[in-house]
């Protein structure tokens, strides 16, 4: 969409010019009079409709307790002082001031009051009470003309700069100051407010099945919940259960205590090895330290554990294919120390082993599968004497996944991977739907949304890692649907009825 941006002053139309290049900047006249006559103009400009993104930008005085000059407010609703006008409310805000958080601005989002003069004193303690966080003169008489039956207020946003406040309100030379570096911030913020109006419009949503969450990190959660109930908080995990911040922050309000390593456990207290695994190091300090412990390890990765101890025992040699710093490596290397690992099969050639001694290689669970499959076939034609495990060593939910986010693929114009940096079965999702030839991004969730990716774009394709929770991916789809209409599409690629037991500590 095109963006028109309405400002009062000159000096603030004149500092919004220059960031936005591309937009149509409008000067619109200070106070009330002035606004209503700037808003007839743009709704007859555009006949009713809006055909591009409007955006009303300039300074504001703010209201709420701790503002400073220079912050940006983004109303999500606006509102007129003496309550002549129903409230105009501003979906996309939540969506643009993210945005603007991640260019390094500080933002506040809240209402935004209009009044018909200066708010002082008393007047301006009576508005900042209604809950509003800032004070104008014209945003709701430059906004109300353009509400119509047509016009979708998703393409409408409000955006001020704090100038004054209640603590500090304009005096001679503070004024100068924060005048100077309100029109610097307006200036700056050009490139943010044009990524949010070609962003806006309507969208089809692609959402795989199967994503989210596995049947592991089901299980890992459960765990630990289930431990505090049983034994009451804290009770204590080593590293992260599952590679998600969020549910890492959910179990720690509930009584959880992460920790990096065992000896920040108080003696007696109960543990919950996280899902990835240890080495059988860890479980002896664990035993010596008297704790109570309940292992969270994923059954497939007890497999692998089990596979690396039967090849020792066998005086096999073995390869791991993975991440050497990945949890789940680490502990895969604490019951055969001696193992080399390898990521990619260049690797292969310089892999040390004497004719005619047998080979056997592990994985890590949650890999790429073609990546995989490719050192494998290195490895193959390398050692005749290969021994392979009897079943994939790659999660089943990590497989199902990277199926389903290149089924959906060919469909989408961008893949959008719900996941945190650390967990690898969600970086391997994003590079798989790369190599489908579609740009694909990982983002923690709806606040790492970036506009720029949107432009163009009329189909996204969402999923998460299997360690996401499906809520994050509810709120990608939510903002989404904050800047136009969204049709959501559901499709099942591969059914999945995988359920492993508890440990019998929280049975």
């Amino acid at each position: 969409m095109t963006l028109t941006v309405a400002a009062p002053l000159r000096l603030e139309a004149r500092a919004l010019r220059r960031g936005c290049r591309a937009s149509n900047v409008v000067t619109t006249g200070m106070g009330r009079q002035r606004a209503v006559t700037g808003g007839k103009r743009l709704a007859a400009a555009h006949e009713g409709r809006i055909r591009g993104a409007v955006v009303a930008a300039g300074i504001a005085g703010g209201l709420a307790p701790g503002l400073e000059p220079g912050t940006v407010v983004v109303a999500d609703e606006v509102r007129v002082a003496d309550g002549s006008l129903e409230p105009i409310r501003l979906p996309s805000a939540p969506v643009l001031a993210n945005a603007l958080r991640r260019a390094g601005f500080s933002v506040v989002v809240g209402p935004l009051v209009s009044a018909s003069r200066l708010a002082r004193g008393a007047e301006r303690i009576r508005l900042a009470d209604t809950g509003a966080v800032a004070v104008d003169m014209e945003t709701a008489w430059l906004l109300d003309p353009l509400r119509s039956p047509g016009l979708d207020p998703r393409a409408l946003a409000a955006v001020r700069v704090v100038v004054d406040t209640l603590d500090h309100e304009l005096v001679s030379a503070a004024t100068v100051r924060s005048l100077r570096r309100a029109t610097q911030v307006l200036r700056s913020m050009g490139d943010v407010l044009e990524q949010w109006a070609s962003a806006v419009g309507a969208r089809d949503v692609v959402l795989p099945v199967p994503r989210s969450f596995s049947a592991g990190v089901d299980r890992a959660i459960e765990i630990v919940e289930r431990a505090l109930d049983r034994f009451g908080a804290p009770v204590y995990v080593r590293r992260q259960i599952v590679h998600n911040t969020h549910v890492v922050r959910g179990l720690e309000a509930a009584g959880a205590v992460f920790v990096e390593e065992l000896d920040q456990v108080p003696a007696g207290a109960t543990v919950v090895l996280a899902a990835h695994g240890v080495a059988p190091s860890v479980r002896a300090e664990a035993e010596r330290r008297e704790l109570r412990v309940i292992d969270a390890t994923c059954p497939l990765v007890a497999k692998v554990h089990h596979e690396a101890r039967q090849h020792r025992a066998q005086g096999t040699r073995v390869v791991l294919i993975g991440h050497a710093d990945h949890e789940e490596i680490v502990g895969t290397l604490g019951e055969v120390p001696e193992a080399v690992v390898i990521s990619g099969p260049d690797e292969v050639a310089a892999l040390d082993a004497p004719h005619g001694e047998p080979m056997a290689y592990l994985t890590q669970t949650t890999l790429a599968v073609d990546e995989t499959a490719a050192v494998v076939a290195a490895l193959r034609e390398r050692f005749d004497d290969l021994r392979e495990p009897a079943s994939d060593d790659i999660c089943y939910a990590t497989q199902h996944r990277q199926e389903a986010v290149v089924a959906i693929a060919g469909g989408c114009d961008l893949i959008l991977v719900v996941g945190s940096a650390n967990s690898s079965n969600s970086n391997r999702l994003v590079e798989v739907a790369r190599r489908t030839g579609r740009p694909a991004h990982l983002i923690e969730d709806e606040t790492e949304l970036d506009l720029a990716w949107l432009k163009g774009v009329a189909t996204v394709g969402i999923t998460a890692g299997a360690s996401a929770p499906e809520l994050l991916v509810d709120r990608v789809v939510a903002a989404l649907g904050r800047l136009g209409p969204v049709i959501v599409d559901e499709q099942h690629v591969v059914e999945e009825s995988v359920q492993f037991r508890l440990p019998r500590e929280v049975r």
